[in-house]
């Protein structure tokens, strides 16, 4: 049965759910645990403890897409607010994109072949499912990276950031060319669409840019992220690469002093821009933190963890796992040599790889075991990356120590 809830009661869980979050946050910068591996425990909690109270639940799986759309598009604008384009920067960026690009292909293909190879199944197919396994997780790297040295920092935000961009072009390529019988025109359409995109994209951010500069008044951020999400759905509908304009129009906004030079500067004031910006940033990241913390909440809430005991699931996902951290280690040693840790195991799968899943069409679903696959993937790899990051905090904190008690002994030997 469902019980009546009154509107007091939502609000009293709603906000008890946004403190709860907060404090989620809190613990884990301290201990290095990711706040999102929290929120999915707390969503299980809620399940289990309904199911055990004999108390019915409402579907939520679709407040769940919309979520996950909401927090890809803010998350995706969060990252952008956050890249500088700067001319000492191109190796970083040239090195992430690659980073992400040879570690997404590899991974999504290898485990396409092994998974065609153990289930019978075509490479096309299994794609759709490796795909969204391959795609770093940015909602869940961003927030738990604040302790690394700025260098390693700004590599993991291009690269995750890069790997969301490119996993959603691939799926939906892919998405296309399995249901179309002429793969050669798709991929003329496929990348047709993306340079429109491109093109669409840097149009509208100078015009948003332009126009939002202008506005007086409240609520205009609100609006100008209402303008963002209602141009992501409207280019979804056109088969647009539609989070490439959130990218783009986040790049530029934050990169104006680059992109509004020589000519285009006396369209601008300075100061009004770089006040939306920083206001853009603070809702930004506000916004996101309450779209990730449901999400999550409510895909805890909706997972069955039963299918972690079945062993055909935890064979294959011990297989993507291991191709994940081997593909990610060799790449980072190429890209970036010896120093990467503990970035090599930060390769946690989340918000996107659940959208992506929830995206497959109902006629190309090939059982419910991948289900668990997804489960066990997501869960494993953000354990990985809970033991990395207290290791590294730990190893950080030796450190301090060392220099600490170097330093007390040097000043013993003056006094002496």
């Amino acid at each position: 049965m469902l019980l009546a809830l009154s509107s007091y009661h939502y609000i009293i869980i709603f906000s008890l759910t946004i403190i709860i979050s907060y404090f989620f946050n809190l613990y884990a910068k301290k201990s290095g645990v990711p706040a999102v591996l929290m929120l999915i425990g707390l969503g299980v909690l809620i399940n289990y403890s309904l199911r055990f109270s004999g108390i019915g639940k409402p579907d939520l799986l679709p407040v769940l897409e919309v979520l996950g759309v909401t927090g890809l598009i803010l998350i995706v604008l969060e990252a952008a607010l956050d890249l500088h384009l700067l001319k000492e920067k191109f190796s970083l960026i040239i090195r992430s994109f690659l980073s992400a690009l040879i570690a997404f292909v590899a991974t999504s293909y290898l485990s396409a072949l092994t998974l065609s190879f153990l289930m019978g199944v075509e490479v096309l197919n299994v794609l759709l499912y490796t795909i969204p396994l391959s795609i770093l997780s940015s909602a869940i790297i961003l927030p738990s990276i604040d302790d690394l040295s700025p260098n390693k920092k700004e590599f993991m935000i291009y690269e995750s950031t890069f790997s969301d961009i490119i996993g959603i072009i691939a799926f939906y390529a892919v998405l296309t060319v399995v249901g179309s019988n002429s793969s050669g025109a798709v991929y003329g359409e496929v990348f047709g669409n993306l340079a429109l995109t491109i093109v669409v994209s840097v149009f509208i951010s100078y015009l948003l840019i332009y126009v939002f500069q202008k506005i007086t008044g409240h609520g205009k951020l609100f609006l100008l992220i209402a303008i963002l999400l209602l141009l992501y759905s409207v280019g979804k509908l056109f088969h647009l690469s539609s989070l490439i304009i959130i990218l783009i129009f986040g790049v530029i906004l934050n990169n104006y002093n680059v992109f509004f030079g020589g000519d285009f500067k006396k369209f601008i004031d300075l100061k009004k821009v770089a006040s939306v910006l920083e206001d853009m940033k603070i809702i930004t990241a506000e916004s996101a933190f309450v779209v990730r913390t449901f999400f999550f909440i409510i895909f805890g809430w909706s997972v069955y963890l039963g299918t972690l005991l079945n062993l055909k699931v935890v064979g294959i996902g011990l297989i993507i796992i291991l191709l994940i951290y081997l593909i990610r280690g060799l790449i980072l040693f190429l890209f970036n040599g010896k120093n990467i840790f503990p970035e090599i195991f930060l390769a946690p799968r989340g918000l996107i790889t659940i959208l992506l899943f929830f995206a497959i069409p109902e006629h190309l679903v090939l059982g419910k075991e991948f289900h668990g696959i997804l489960l066990f993937v997501i869960i494993t790899s953000c354990l990985i990356m809970t033991w990395s990051m207290i290791s590294f905090k730990n190893q950080s904190a030796g450190s301090e120590k060392d220099m600490e008690s170097d330093e007390v002994s040097g000043d013993n030997e003056i006094v002496d």
